[in-house]
């Protein structure tokens, strides 16, 4: 006996649809057009209106422009002030500096001094040629009187000019007159001790002998 064999009856299943994407919706690009246009537009913010210049506004920029040049003034004046106190006091300090310095060298050039007189004094007691004890002390005595002279140089301190100048009672001290027809009247004759000066200043007169003419001279003169 033989079995039929079973028919085959198709069946037809619905279609899936596709899952949708993400961040995808539902309507279509039209639908997204459309939606965008009907959404009303962000608003924005009204910009701040720029103040209007007032005359009141004006007027006290005007009186702060002007308080800040008289301050501006005022220390611009302050300034200058200070400056010259500065270099006033500069010039003080340099002046007292120099005058300091003026007075230490005047002690110790007036301590020298009566040094470089008995070196003098020596010298003039001494044979200026020939031989002996007595000439070559007078080298020594040369030597040592060069050396105080060049203190004295280097100290700026000047031999005052006596013999055969007129007197001048400013360098000169004068101890003696002399009556002499054979210089003129006032003329130094002799220096007995020397004198010196630190640059302007007179550390010590000269010692001298002044010509005065004789009384006869000065009759002849009169008449």
């Amino acid at each position: 006996m033989m079995v039929s064999e079973s028919k085959k009856i198709p069946v037809e299943f619905p279609e899936a649809s596709p899952a949708p994407q993400p961040g995808a919706t539902a309507d279509g690009p039209e639908a997204i057009a459309d939606r965008a246009e009907a959404a009303p537009a962000p608003a924005v913010p009204p910009s701040p209106a720029e103040p209007e210049a007032t005359p009141a506004g004006e007027t006290a920029l005007r009186e702060q422009l002007a308080r800040l040049k008289a301050e501006r003034d005022d220390l611009f004046q302050t300034l200058i002030r200070r400056q010259a106190d500065f270099e006033n006091y500069r010039k003080r300090i340099e002046r007292e500096r120099s005058e300091d310095a003026e007075r230490v060298a005047a002690r110790i050039v007036t301590d020298l001094l009566p040094v470089l007189d008995a070196v003098e004094r020596a010298l003039a007691s001494l044979p200026r040629d020939g031989e002996g004890p007595g000439f070559e002390y007078r080298r020594g005595f040369e030597l040592i009187q060069q050396q105080l002279q060049h203190v004295l140089e280097r100290y700026q301190v000047a031999r005052i000019p006596a013999v055969g100048l007129p007197f001048d009672p400013h360098v000169h001290q004068a101890i003696e007159r002399v009556e002499t027809d054979q210089h003129p009247e006032g003329t130094v004759l002799e220096e007995l001790q020397a004198g010196y000066t630190l640059r302007d200043r007179v550390l010590r007169p000269s010692i001298v002998r002044v010509a005065a003419l004789p009384p006869a001279a000065t009759e002849t003169e009169i008449q």
